[in-house]
């Protein structure tokens, strides 16, 4: 290619960019006001009306290149190639919004207007008789894909976990845990504003742990009064509460309460004793970024929204 072909093939491809990039979000800016205003029925006429005005606008945009693109030779035939571009082109721009739509990063609200007519040149260029304007073409295509498929909806996920843990450490100081109990696993934690919950249940047979951590309600753990029918409650030298409810015909329900430094913390069960829970007490420690992505990879932690006090699921009453 001369360089004067190379100049005006250039200038052929910076026409189609600003052409459409100029149109594009005209048109799109104009289906959107009409579909919220008037539904989706009126956007037939609007697209009746944008579609041909675009085509025509590449039309024009093919005129200088006529000895250049064989398909802009001719009007009949610009129109085609008008057609062609601004089929090819759109897809692109569909594929853009669908990847954005899914959060991949695609610049600022200037660097996406730009964006708009890139795919209409890319599709141009592949008209051109050239195979190094053809092969930056291919490499333009190949990197969008990459980008669009690959590298932009890993970082899309990356950021979106980066935020969901920030959500989770939002309350930082609520966030502690427990080892596991032997033979038990995590079946759900909650994360709020006022308390941290995690529910530990056993992967044999009926039984539960329940671990709550909590800003602390009272200046120090005291037995409720007057005391509750069936319910022990006693608070040792060390400040800790220990409840203990009764059932009708057998079995028991423990509770005990620790404070630790600006939290109080509390765990309860059925199916242990009083010196399996304190021990699990013992153990009571920041939940560390390890567990927390643990949590967050087996789906087993949510946030509790507007959340004022401490509530251990119904399961675990």
């Amino acid at each position: 290619m001369t360089s004067d072909r190379g100049a005006q093939t250039a200038l052929h491809l910076l026409l189609v960019w600003a052409l459409m990039t100029g149109a594009m979000p005209v048109l799109g800016f104009a289906l959107m006001v009409t579909a919220w205003s008037d539904g989706n029925g009126a956007l037939v006429p609007v697209l009746a009306l944008g579609v041909p005005l675009s085509v025509v606008l590449l039309s024009v945009a093919g005129a200088p290149v006529r000895t250049v693109v064989p398909l802009c030779a001719s009007a009949p035939r610009r129109l085609g190639w008008a057609t062609l571009v601004f089929v090819l082109g759109t897809l692109g721009v569909l594929a853009g919004l669908a990847v954005y739509d899914d959060g991949v990063y695609l610049g600022s609200a200037s660097t996406r207007v730009a964006l708009t007519g890139a795919p209409y040149a890319v599709a141009a260029a592949f008209f051109v008789p050239d195979r190094w304007v053809r092969l930056g073409a291919t490499a333009a295509l190949a990197a969008a894909v990459a980008y669009g498929g690959f590298i932009g909806p890993e970082q899309a996920r990356q950021r979106r976990h980066t935020t969901e843990v920030a959500r989770y450490r939002e309350h930082q100081e609520l966030l502690y845990a427990i080892d596991t109990p032997p033979g038990m696993r995590v079946a759900r934690a909650q994360a709020g504003p006022a308390s941290f919950t995690v529910e530990y249940h056993s992967t044999r047979f009926d039984g539960y742990v329940a671990l709550g951590v909590r800003k602390p309600l009272t200046p120090r753990p005291s037995c409720p009064t007057p005391p509750e029918k069936d319910v022990t409650c006693a608070v040792d030298r060390r400040g800790d509460m220990r409840v203990v409810q009764a059932f009708p015909g057998g079995g028991h329900h423990i509770t005990l309460t620790r404070r630790h430094g600006a939290v109080e913390a509390e765990v309860t069960s059925k199916t242990l004793d009083e010196p399996a829970l304190r021990h699990l007490l013992d153990t009571l420690h920041p939940l560390s970024d390890a567990e927390l992505e643990s949590l967050m990879e087996e789906k087993v932690i949510a946030r509790a929204i507007g959340q004022t006090a401490l509530t251990i699921p119904p399961s675990m009453t």
